[in-house]
């Protein structure tokens, strides 16, 4: 039997016409999730950071509610604050132990001789309150008075027209920022610090002190200021964050964050936060008097 070849070419020709559209009908079917995928790569999280910061007790628990607000917005941050006192947090920044430096009054002169290169950063306010204990019936003291009560001239509250008791008087330790603050502003060069007063390392242990031991007296940071210590006013003007800030109460101190050299990368996006608007928000909340 012959075979037509134009009817076999005719055939052959269907065939791969018939397979050709069977291939093009089974590709459309793909599902779309079978396709490869053309999206961009995911994008790689931000590295971890910790940021180190030690020093003074008054400039703590700012940096904390610095630190959870920041690290809240930046889960990639870590940041480690510790205490230890105002010469602490200078020598800290100036030796490079610690990313910040806190201190509760001007660095010295002297510091920045020795630590050459550190830079100071104010982000706060604070003023220094003169605090005695609630059964004190003193209300008012005058700058002399303040001068001779700490440099133990006068030492019982008669001569300031309070009750005949002895006066206690409570200080912080040598080194700390608050102390400095206070003897440079209100003792001067010419007194020292009683011999005889009670020494304690923080505002929170001067705060006890003064609560719990009948009539005594002390110098406060405004930031521990509560209901179980009373304040005494200063040549008539009462320690508030008002007469603070319209420069009518006259013990004001900045409080310092300290970096050796320009911040940079997290560092600095830190303390720009500190400096912002939210920042000080925190500082105002916080009791303090804000810079900006």
């Amino acid at each position: 039997m012959k075979i037509n070849k134009k009817f076999l070419s005719i055939g052959f020709t269907l065939i791969m016409v018939l397979a050709l559209v069977a291939a093009c009908g089974q590709a459309a079917e793909t599902p779309a999730a079978e396709q490869p995928n053309a999206e961009a790569p995911a994008e790689a999280p931000a590295e971890a950071v910790t940021i180190t910061m030690a020093g003074s007790t008054t400039v703590q628990p700012l940096a904390e509610k610095f630190s959870e607000a920041y690290t809240a917005q930046n889960p990639n941050v870590r940041i480690d604050v510790q205490g230890g006192g105002s010469s602490v947090g200078v020598k800290a920044a100036g030796q490079k132990t610690a990313d910040i430096g806190m201190a509760s009054r001007e660095v010295k002169e002297s510091e920045l001789t020795e630590f050459a290169g550190i830079e100071v950063f104010a982000v706060a306010l604070d003023g220094i309150a003169i605090v005695a204990h609630p059964d004190v019936s003193v209300n008012d003291l005058t700058i002399d008075q303040i001068k001779a009560i700490f440099g133990g001239t006068i030492t019982n509250w008669s001569e300031v027209g309070g009750a005949d008791a002895a006066i206690v008087v409570a200080s912080r330790e040598e080194g700390s920022g608050t102390r400095a603050a206070f003897e440079e502003m209100v003792l001067g060069e010419d007194v020292l610090m009683t011999e005889n007063a009670i020494l304690q390392p923080s505002n929170g242990s001067i705060r006890t002190t003064v609560s719990t031991t009948p009539h005594s007296i002390a110098y406060l940071s405004f930031g521990y200021l509560d209901a179980t210590v009373k304040t005494i006013s200063v040549e008539g003007v009462a320690p508030t964050e008002a007469n603070a800030s319209n420069g009518t109460y006259p013990v004001v101190r900045p409080l310092n964050m300290i970096t050796f050299g320009e911040p940079t990368g997290e560092l600095k996006a830190f303390i720009d936060f500190m400096l912002s608007d939210a920042g000080q928000a925190i500082v105002v909340e916080e009791g303090y008097l804000a810079v900006k």
